[in-house]
């Protein structure tokens, strides 16, 4: 199943590419949100190949996955592989320049099932589509309304 979406954020590119490249950033927010997440690597610097072990609960269940950075390109995007004993997939992160200040991001998510219970999953998904876009629709957008207000608090030159 793929699900995807795209909105503006009033920022310039350079410094949404820097928020969604902020690993850290990411990591310490899932903590808040009550995941367990541990880098698995042993890089330096960020780049391809940056993996994590990730555990959280989710429908009353304890879930793991595992990420590994795939792509990250500075100015265009990144692309996250994702892997669990019930699903795998991938998020893909595109930005677009369209402006000095003003960034569309385009993202797109792929689920592939590995077991029946997930297959059972991703079809109910399916068949609630709608109410699935809207909600990632509101995450994505409540993602570029923090950015916006991050640069707006940011000191300009």
């Amino acid at each position: 199943m793929k699900i995807s979406g795209r909105t503006d954020i009033g920022a310039p590119i350079a410094f949404v590419y820097a928020a969604f490249s902020d690993f850290e950033g990411w990591e310490r927010s899932a903590m808040r949100r009550g995941a367990e997440v541990n880098r698995t690597d042993k890089l330096r610097v960020a780049g391809p190949g940056m993996t994590w072990q990730a555990r959280f609960a989710w429908r009353g269940k304890e879930r793991q996955l595992q990420l590994r950075l795939k792509r990250l390109e500075p100015g265009q995007g990144l692309t996250l592989d994702f892997d669990g004993p019930s699903v795998e997939g991938m998020l893909n992160i595109e930005l677009v320049q369209l402006a000095a200040r003003r960034t569309r991001v385009m993202m797109q998510v792929e689920l592939k099932p590995r077991t029946l219970a997930a297959r059972l999953f991703i079809q109910s998904m399916r068949l609630a589509r709608k109410r699935v876009q809207r909600r990632f629709d509101g995450r994505l957008a409540e993602i570029a309304r923090d950015m916006e207000q991050r640069f707006a608090g940011q000191p300009t030159l």
